[in-house]
């Protein structure tokens, strides 16, 4: 039988591990930290987490279908998250089928598998697997841009922030208003001496409630038309939140929904009573003066970039997962249309697919891998309909901003359609 290899204990690599355990196939499950949890675990030296960071999305939009977070506060934070994440592995028995302390090194194809290079505490080991499956997360290698100019204080990338302690009495620049930079704006008005938030877009902001209820739980059922939704959440926001441009953001340059909207209204609250000010791009930095595009300018000691993450597969040279661009090219952002032997996991972002749509792309993958050894004509009539018909629009009808960081966002509903069916074909055959 095959023998596979997982590759991350964060809640893809859980959905992997599991959706493989469910099937019978085989693996070793290899993480860099000390145990399951991934970015949630904020004593990973990975982890990108913060002490005030919690769920944007709802509890129950979120948690597996087979294991509910029972108890939990609506929108908890990372440490019950974590938790949640320890008793998941040893519910199902995945923590004893993991080799912790243990960071994957390289990946080189071998005789229709893949060699898999790995440094451990019994030292640096390489095995052959059959196939190897990438789910090392999203969000831990930094996205850095490129600043004209020189600032002589401190320069720090979000992903380095883990307490306001850290901003306490200094004249802060956050530089980004997505959901990690209202975050830490709203700490650093707690803390810093003054606290400016740079943006280059507008944006649009969800309450985590609205009529009384987290605000992803609403409209749960058929999905509307892009459009028309759009339409609908648009007039509701502004009844909730009002004009964000009031308070100095520009106008959104695109429709809600096209971008990541920002689920924390509290930045707007801190903007009204006077603790933050939005300021302009950035233009250039000198020494402690930053000058932004609008001709204005500030002093600062220190500058955040909340500036965001991007994809990151160290381990395996860019052609074999065909990336194009800022992401790899795969179908259903699973598999090589080369079908090589190597997948990934997680590699989506969408509003409100949660860990249960990565259980759901997890479980296609571990349907096809099975089919390879007990079924191979419904695995290659699966590999042929990936080669000759158009891959499937997983936009949902929305025109996202064509930005590296959104090229591998998808729609929740057109891509949980889309694994649906494909899961079905490949049963059905």
């Amino acid at each position: 039988m095959n023998r596979y290899a997982v590759i991350g204990a964060g809640p893809s690599g859980l959905a992997a591990a599991r959706a493989l355990q469910k099937r019978g196939i085989e693996f070793d499950g290899y993480e860099s930290s000390h145990g399951v949890g991934g970015l949630w675990d904020i004593t990973n030296p990975r982890s990108t987490m913060y002490e005030s960071a919690h769920l944007i999305s709802s509890r129950t939009t979120t948690e597996f279908d087979e294991f509910p977070m029972s108890g939990a506060a609506d929108y908890p934070g990372h440490r019950v998250l974590h938790a949640y994440f320890h008793d998941y592995a040893q519910r199902f028995g995945l923590t004893s089928l993991y080799r912790f302390r243990t960071r994957v090194t390289r990946l080189e194809p071998r005789d229709g598998g893949w060699d898999l290079t790995a440094d451990g505490p019994g030292g640096r080991r390489t095995q052959w697997y059959a196939g190897v499956l990438l789910a090392n997360g999203t969000l831990a290698e930094p996205n850095l841009p490129s600043l004209p100019g020189s600032f002589s204080g401190e320069l720090m990338h979000a992903s380095g922030y883990k307490t306001a302690v850290q901003l306490a009495g200094k004249r802060v620049l956050v530089v980004g208003a997505g959901n990690s930079g209202c975050d830490i704006a709203v700490d650093a008005v707690h803390h810093a001496a003054s606290v400016d938030l740079s943006v280059r877009r507008g944006y649009y902001f969800v309450p985590r409630y609205l009529f009384g209820r987290p605000s992803d739980t609403l409209n749960r059922g058929r999905p509307l038309p892009a459009r028309l939704k759009q339409a609908v959440d648009a007039r509701v926001l502004r009844a909730f939140t009002g004009d964000p441009a009031r308070f100095g953001f520009p106008k959104p340059d695109y429709r809600i929904y096209e971008s990541h909207p920002v689920v924390n209204t509290l930045v707007l609250d801190h903007l009204g009573q006077g603790d933050l000010r939005i300021r302009a791009d950035i233009d250039r930095l000198d020494d402690r003066t930053v000058h932004f595009r609008d001709g204005s300018s500030g002093e600062y000691d220190l500058v955040l970039l909340a500036t965001g993450y991007r994809l990151d597969y160290p381990f395996v040279d860019r052609e074999h997962l065909h990336w194009r661009g800022a992401a790899p090219r795969l179908f259903l952002n699973i598999f090589p249309p080369t079908f090589n032997g190597l997948y990934v996991v997680g590699m989506i972002e969408a509003s409100g697919i949660g860990w249960q749509g990565r259980s759901e792309q997890a479980d296609l993958l571990a349907g096809y891998l099975a089919a390879v050894e007990r079924n191979p004509d419904s695995a290659l009539r699966f590999r042929e309909r990936v080669a000759g018909k158009p891959w499937p629009d997983l936009s949902g009808g929305y025109r996202y901003l064509q930005l590296d960081r959104m090229a591998h966002y998808v729609n929740k509903d057109a891509y949980r359609a889309a694994v649906r069916r494909e899961n079905q074909a490949l049963n059905a055959t």
